[in-house]
Order: C-alpha cells, then sequence, then structure tokens
C-alpha cells in the first residue's frame, strides 16, 4: 500500500488527531522519503478559547511534526468546535484549494462515523474536493481512527469504524509515541483515552490483529489502480 504513495495529505480536524491517528504512518512514509503534508482544518478563537492556549497547541504541533518529519503543516484555520457553522461552501472551498495546491496522490481523512461534529464535516468537504475529475485528484483515500472520538459513536446507529487495512509502524511506534507527548497540552494521564498507555495499548491490538507486533488501521474509502 504505502509503496504507491508519493505525496501524502492528512486532513486533521484538531491539532493531535494526525499523530493520533497515523503518526507512525506519517513517520513511515517520511522514512521511505516520500512527502507528507498535514492540513489542521481549524484553530481555536476568542472567546472560547484564550490566545495563550491556542498559540501553545500551534507551537505543540510544530515540534510534534517536526519530530514525525512530516514535509509541511497548512492551517486552514476554520473555527474549531464551530465547523457546523461554517457555510459547507466555505468549508468545501478551503479544503479543495488545498487539495489543488498539494496534489495528492493519497489522502489520509478523519473517519465519519466519529462522534465530533468536525471530524464528520471535514470528511465530508474532503470527499467532495478528491471527486475524481479531470487532471489530478487523489487515488487513494484512507479514514483514521481518533481515540475519544472513533469509538465513541452510537452502536447500529453510526458508521461503524471496521477497518480493513492496516499498516506496520513497529519501528515508527516510539517516534509516534514521541510527537504525541509533545502535545502536552492534550496528553493525559492513563486510564484517560488520550494517554501514551491508551495510544501504545491501540497500536498493540491493531498490530496483533494482522499479526504484526504494532499497527495502524484504517478503512478504504478510494483507491483507484
Amino acid at each position: 500500500m504505502l509503496e504507491r504513495v508519493k505525496c501524502a495529505l492528512v486532513l486533521a480536524p484538531h491539532p493531535d488527531d494526525e499523530v493520533l491517528g497515523c503518526g507512525g504512518t506519517m513517520a513511515r512514509l517520511i522514512d521511505m522519503g516520500r512527502e507528507v503534508h498535514v492540513a489542521v482544518v481549524t484553530s481555536g478563537k476568542p472567546p472560547q478559547y484564550a490566545e495563550e492556549a491556542v498559540a501553545r497547541v500551534r507551537a505543540e504541533a510544530a515540534a510534534a511534526h517536526g519530530r514525525i518529519g512530516v514535509t509541511r503543516t497548512h492551517w486552514l484555520d476554520f473555527p474549531a468546535a464551530e465547523l457546523d457553522g461554517v457555510p459547507h461552501a466555505a468549508l468545501n472551498g478551503g479544503i479543495g484549494r488545498l487539495v489543488a495546491e498539494v496534489a495528492p496522490d493519497t489522502l489520509f481523512l478523519p473517519f465519519v462515523g466519529d462522534i465530533h461534529r468536525d471530524h464528520q464535516l471535514v470528511f465530508e468537504s474532503a470527499m467532495v474536493a478528491a471527486r475524481p475529475r479531470a487532471g489530478a485528484f487523489p487515488r487513494r483515500i484512507y479514514a483514521y481512527e481518533t481515540l475519544s472520538e472513533t469509538n465513541w459513536n452510537a452502536p447500529y446507529l453510526t458508521p461503524a469504524f471496521v477497518p480493513n487495512v492496516f499498516v506496520d509502524i513497529a519501528d515508527q511506534l516510539e517516534r509516534k509515541l514521541e510527537a504525541f507527548a509533545l502535545f502536552a497540552s492534550q496528553v493525559q494521564a492513563a486510564p484517560s483515552e488520550r494517554s501514551i498507555g491508551a495510544l501504545r495499548a491501540l497500536a498493540t491490538l491493531r498490530g496483533a490483529t494482522a499479526h504484526l507486533v504494532a499497527a495502524e488501521a484504517f478503512v478504504m474509502i478510494r483507491e483507484i489502480g
């Protein structure tokens, strides 16, 4: 799967989603000499989020992406936790322009069944931007899982995350955990889902599912050969 990727774009509704969902896969692609772009779709806005806190998270993201080796980070600056108030055409346009600029062959998206509405809307707008058209468009689309979002959907009522792609990240797991640790304002103590231990446990579980030491799991949305 990764051998075919030349340029990947990871869409993160909020800072840290990208590391939680596919930090190991990003690191492995970087190790393979591939381009990896991250787009953080939202930023906190006053008065809901203090400017100091927003600046701190942005600095944490820069450090985490540096640890992974991300090629470039893009900030779209839509309002965090308020995407449902943004005109759908505006979100489509913002993500669409970025996809056209980066021209990735592979997209990694939040899962449409995540409990956070921002995640659902980013997925939907990314799928609009990725429609096959004349010229370049993403040939592969995968949805990643985000601890504390993907696993809290409503059983039988919303889409379930049933992975069918597993990426071996045994050699990149520690780098992923180190990158997440750099989001100091977001890391919580066990048994929180946003803990280093929980993230390691998920990688171990996904790995064991595919007889690997550690893995990240994805739902393949599309692949065009």
